[in-house]
């Protein structure tokens, strides 16, 4: 191929990156208003309810916030390294980057930055996504990215991830993703069913829901593990070798089952040992007494006016006989 303005015709002069993904920020943004709301009805709540009504409120938010948002992200599992290795196809020019893999439920993410971020007269910036989801199509994305020009190391990377590489990952991932997104969103169902049974309030119920989410969480993270634990193809550059470890949703979403896990169990053994603690935790102690307060209250006597005190009281022997005529 020829040169047309210092590069290869196929390659276009402006570098293409990958939109930024809005969802997880819209997600953020709704929790916390929701959060901001009930701040503002904070100062409403009288005496040591604040401190627990706000607790619970906390817990809830930040629950129902990571398994949602956790279903959106793209570091279940990540890795960088930096190499030396071509930037073009048909070029012997070779280019100090850092590539970044970043493998999520739905897709891939292959960063590629230059170090520095100049270099052969462009700015070496990338940061393209590959779905393989059920509903999309890798080896689509693949050919668009051929047909775009992308550098040879993101190609080379989505290139070992394809149905089509002897390695035989993408099918793993694919199915593996497939059923984990599937596991959290039951896991945000069970999370809204305890939310309603806490407020009804059937606590012995409401915990074990929240039981339920924890274990819907930490079997998917058992699920997305096996995935990651199958054999795979070295992607090397040169002597430098890309190799990935669980991400910060993977943690996130260990941490946050774990905390559902402690609290689901710590709600049903204090209802079965000591559920007057647990009725205080929920303030369902002092609404009770205050009821049975005003209860008492509309029913206790009235003070005794002064024209009930001042009634004659007149002795049965005393009375007069009384005879009555017809007229």
């Amino acid at each position: 191929m020829t040169l047309w303005n210092g590069s290869f015709p196929f390659y276009p002069g402006t570098n293409a990156h990958f939109s930024f993904d809005t969802t997880g920020a819209i997600i953020i943004s709704i929790f916390l208003s929701m959060l901001a709301t009930f701040i503002i009805i904070l100062p409403g709540i009288r005496g040591r309810r604040r401190l627990f009504w706000l607790l619970r409120v906390l817990l809830a938010l930040f629950v129902g916030a990571v398994v949602l948002t956790i279903q959106f992200t793209r570091d279940w599992e990540t890795g960088w390294v930096t190499a030396n290795t071509s930037y073009k196809s048909f070029s012997h020019a070779l280019v100090n980057v850092n590539l970044g893999l970043h493998i999520g439920l739905a897709g891939v993410n292959i960063t590629l930055v230059g170090n520095p971020v100049n270099q052969l007269n462009e700015t070496i910036s990338y940061n393209e996504h590959f779905a393989w989801s059920f509903d999309a199509d890798y080896e689509h994305s693949y050919s668009q990215g051929l047909q775009k020009g992308l550098p040879s190391p993101i190609l080379y990377v989505a290139e070992k991830l394809s149905s089509q590489s002897p390695c035989g990952v993408h099918r793993q991932y694919r199915i593996c993703g497939h059923y984990v997104s599937l596991m959290l969103w039951m896991a945000f169902c069970t999370w809204l069913i305890s939310i309603l049974l806490f407020s009804m309030p059937i606590l012995l119920y409401g915990g074990s829901m929240l039981l339920l989410t924890a274990v819907l969480m930490l079997f998917s993270l058992l699920f997305f593990s096996t995935a990651r634990n199958t054999p795979k193809c070295p992607i090397q550059f040169g002597p430098a070798s890309l190799r990935t470890g669980y991400g910060g949703s993977f943690w996130l979403t260990l941490a946050t089952g774990l905390l559902c896990l402690l609290l689901g169990l710590g709600i049903i053994i204090l209802n079965s040992v000591q559920p007057e603690k647990l009725k205080l935790v929920f303030n369902l102690d002092e609404g009770k007494e205050d009821e049975e307060e005003e209860w008492d209250k509309s029913y206790l006597p009235t003070k005794p006016s002064s024209s009930a005190q001042d009634v004659l009281m007149v002795p049965l022997d005393e009375l007069c006989e009384v005879t009555a005529t017809r007229l």
